[in-house]
């Protein structure tokens, strides 16, 4: 049983999630001159999923650009630290987190959405079926496990609290904490604590095992929405433009592949997957995938999908009122997407799979 990670303060880890701000300088590498572009991107994975870009490769919608696995992650804000240090080429988070790191100045830009919430792609706020948390207040003084802090889940769990009347005093009173994705359940069971945040496959198992049953959900408080992006270090996108468009594009294709194909061959293409990369890890857990959740067609970004994280930031304290604008977050300008690439998205171009 993995051991609670207890942070002394959620100051201390956001302040702690600013430090790559240092880095302006840093970037990828990859040759200035347009015919001379990296083609290969350093890239963190997470254990037991297949991640957009691995699917988007798998599927040859990546074209000449490949990928290199350099391990695995459970934190978004991790993901994107490395990415604003060039110790990979691209993260994944959640836009509050892009916020947070884009008002330390680091060197990033959000270039598509990856993930998000629908009816079938949730994370719910579980707690075990005879507990007497039934409300917002109950869970004052309760202990919430969560992946990571100051990410998704923190904020969904603010969101909730503020919107059933609970003050900043009594929502301090609420104790974030970081369990690995894996464990969330048994400390949830085993009453390590009191309320378990479970997403998607974890979810599904959960359910299935029976026992729990949710507080609340993010598609409860919010519906349909694109959680969170892609970034590439501002360095990255100057030095290597093309590469960044297949790329992004690629990624694009996927989100609308899956959208068109049956839910039992994307499923069984992430098997594959798995199966092929020797990761030694489980297939069983892909048969709960049911969306990715993207709200916008190929993943383009909106400033709704940051200003939401910059108005509840700015009323936490964690960034000052104007400090960051929505639109300078971000860019479509390397999503080529199109309708022909619609057209051809459920032709996979790979030769590993049919």
């Amino acid at each position: 049983m993995s051991t609670l990670i207890t942070p002394s303060s959620r100051r201390q880890f956001l302040t702690l999630l600013g430090l790559s701000a240092v880095a302006v300088s840093c970037g990828s590498g990859g040759g200035g001159v347009a015919n001379d572009q990296t083609k290969t991107l350093r890239y963190q994975g997470w254990a037991g999923a297949v991640i957009l870009p691995e699917l988007a490769e798998d599927l040859g919608f990546l074209e000449d650009v490949k990928l290199k696995w350099v391990g695995n992650t459970i934190s978004g804000p991790q993901d994107i630290q490395s990415a604003a240090t060039g110790q990979v080429d691209f993260g994944g988070a959640f836009n509050g987190a892009v916020v947070k790191l884009a008002a330390r100045k680091a060197p990033i830009t959000a270039v598509i959405s990856y993930y998000g919430v629908d009816k079938a792609a949730y994370n719910g706020f579980y707690v075990p079926k005879d507990s007497p948390i039934r409300s917002a207040r109950d869970l004052i003084g309760k202990k919430v496990g969560m992946n990571t802090l100051g990410a998704h889940s923190e904020a969904m769990l603010d969101i909730y609290l503020q919107r059933h009347g609970l003050s900043q005093a009594d929502i301090k009173k609420v104790e974030p904490l970081v369990v690995p994705p894996v464990n969330t359940e048994q400390s949830l069971r085993q009453k390590q604590i009191q309320v378990g945040v479970l997403g998607d496959i974890l979810r599904d198992k959960a359910l299935q095992t029976g026992g729990i049953r949710p507080l609340f959900t993010d598609y409860q408080l919010l519906g349909d929405f694109s959680a969170g992006t892609y970034v590439l270090n501002d360095r990255f996108l100057k030095e290597n433009p093309g590469t960044a468009r297949t790329f992004v594009t690629g990624i694009a294709r996927v989100i609308e592949w899956a959208r068109a194909t049956p839910r039992d061959e994307v499923i069984a293409r992430q098997v594959e997957i798995v199966k092929k990369r020797g990761r030694n890890e489980g297939t069983a857990p892909l048969k709960y995938w049911k969306s990715f959740g993207v709200a916008e067609t190929a993943g383009r970004i909106t400033d709704k999908e940051f200003q939401l994280w910059i108005d509840w930031l700015a009323e936490r304290g964690d960034i000052e009122k104007g400090q960051v604008k929505a639109s300078d977050l971000y860019t479509n300008e390397f999503n080529a997407y199109s309708r022909k690439d619609k057209q051809s998205a459920a032709k996979p171009t790979s030769k590993s799979g049919s």
